[in-house]
């Protein structure tokens, strides 16, 4: 997350894949546009309903604080693994119990070959 982008004037978005805030375009007839290069995700806004919808959700970001949400979205359920380093989303198939007793240990790392336990509390 980049809250600190919203403050210097820059109309920001987050990408649908990484959610990182990403800055609003506009192409050369008008139209709202943001690239993610990370992600690879481009989107383009075409029609006149969309192109309204979506400079309200732009509009919306900054007043309903989006971003300070999604770092605290990103805090309670993003880990990274004390291996390998990789931040990963929680999710149930990640879930590492101990066979004694069921508790709960901690969360694989989602590749295949590193084998580490990020532990709950611990977010990234």
């Amino acid at each position: 997350m980049k809250p600190l982008l919203a403050n210097r004037g820059l109309r920001l978005f987050p990408c649908c894949v990484c959610g990182e805030g990403r800055e609003v375009r506009t192409t050369k007839k008008g139209k709202p546009y943001l690239i993610c290069d990370p992600c690879g995700v481009q989107m383009f806004v075409r029609v006149e309903t969309g192109i309204r919808r979506f400079e309200q959700l732009v509009a919306d970001a900054d007043r309903n604080h989006i971003w300070k949400r999604l770092a605290d979205l990103e805090q309670r359920y993003q880990l990274q693994c004390p291996r390998c380093g990789k931040k990963f989303w929680l999710t149930t198939e990640l879930i590492k119990t101990s066979w004694m007793n069921g508790t709960l240990e901690g969360y694989r790392c989602p590749e295949a070959e590193c084998g580490g336990i990020a532990k709950p509390g611990k977010a990234a």
